[in-house]
């Protein structure tokens, strides 16, 4: 009898446990699914089905993922780690997948492309890409896959509750604007700035219409530090040896796409677009790099050729440094997973000076 009341306490603990650990799931699951567009930064594979310069399918990119996957990174991107925190199972899966079909899309697609930009010229130096309106087309069949699934009326509610992360606008500056020389130029950094906050707009509000209300949009990264500006332009430096002009372009973008998301949200009935400074936090990142652990602050850790290592993109079976976890940038334009923890996290959970209104958590919760 003993026996039989001690066996049935631990069946009722490891039951109890166990819908605890569901309830928990289920509680950081507010979100129903992720749709994810925009650049390399959260780009997953779709460039691996297309012919383009602009791949990462190869070692030793995914060192730390366990295999290439098409990740510009040597692990996780920050999108892959927002996933995990939010309590999905697994990561948004790539669009052009041949995978990526059925029930699976209920949980959210990605829709990136290395190399794209806001405008459609952005990235053509790449070749193959997928643009930013294009990668709105697709995301258009898949709204109507998961209509056809679930009916309008579920679609609508899956749509208004989930999470559209868009991560763009680097290429339109680093591959487009900044590949010639800016004097000869034919138009002023405002007018070229006008121009993609103009199409931005005109693709965000696409998005709400065709159901997205939650979003998060993150602004222009530091570009004057990667390595990739350090070696090649030849403009001013700044502090830590970033240089001056890209970052200065930067910011004025970001100037604008914020007050263009605080429009949009008064504007877009039920819409909330929460900006995100990524340029702010990777810059307190590169400034007070060894407050954050890291020892390197303006080379990659696959370096082939450049002082800084961005004259040559990373390359099939490069050698890699030994400790990507001390290392912010991981090639000439992306940074290590390491840097992306810390971002993701301060996404996640930060104050309104790394996200606002809110943070990615209170979105969920609205």
């Amino acid at each position: 009898m003993e026996l039989l009341l001690s066996v049935r306490w631990m069946w009722w603990c490891w039951w109890s446990l166990a819908v605890l650990l569901e309830s928990t799931n289920c509680m950081a699951r507010n979100f129903s699914a992720i749709f994810i567009f925009g650049d390399s930064l959260v780009d997953v594979g779709n460039n691996n089905y297309i012919r383009t310069i602009a791949k990462a399918n190869f070692q030793p990119t995914g060192i730390d993922f366990g295999k290439p996957t098409g990740r510009f990174t040597n692990g996780r991107i920050v999108a892959d780690i927002l996933d995990e925190s939010l309590g999905f199972k697994d990561f948004t899966p790539p669009y052009l997948a041949p995978t990526t079909v059925g029930p699976v899309v209920l949980q959210g697609v990605n829709y990136a492309s290395g190399s794209s930009g806001i405008l459609k010229e952005s990235g053509a130096n790449y070749a193959g890409r997928i643009t930013m309106d294009e990668q709105l087309d697709n995301f258009k069949q898949t709204r109507l896959d998961i209509i056809s699934r679930i009916g309008a009326q579920r679609a609508h509610k899956l749509f208004a509750t989930a999470l559209f992360e868009v991560s763009t606008g680097s290429n339109d500056f680093l591959n487009n604007y900044l590949l010639s020389d800016v004097s000869e130029s034919p138009e002023s950094p405002e007018t070229f700035i006008g121009i993609v906050i103009s199409a931005f707009k005109r693709q965000l509000t696409r998005l709400y219409d065709m159901g997205g209300r939650k979003f998060v949009v993150s602004n222009v990264p530091p570009i004057g530090c990667c390595p990739y500006i350090r070696d090649r332009l030849k403009y001013p430096s700044s502090g830590e040896g970033c240089v001056a002009f890209p970052n200065l372009l930067a910011r004025k973008y970001n100037h604008r796409l914020k007050q263009t998301l605080v429009e949009l949200t008064s504007t877009l009935e039920g819409s909330k677009f929460v900006y995100a400074d990524v340029y702010r936090i990777l810059d307190d990142i590169i400034h007070n790099y060894t407050s954050y652990g890291f020892k390197i602050a303006d080379r990659s850790c696959c370096n082939v050729l450049g002082f800084h290592g961005g004259l040559v993109p990373c390359l099939p079976f490069t050698r890699v440094c030994p400790d990507r976890s001390k290392y912010i940038f991981w090639d000439w334009f992306h940074s290590t997973e390491a840097t992306n923890i810390i971002i993701a996290k301060r996404l996640l959970d930060g104050n309104f000076m790394d996200i606002s209104p809110i943070n990615i958590r209170e979105l969920s919760q609205t």
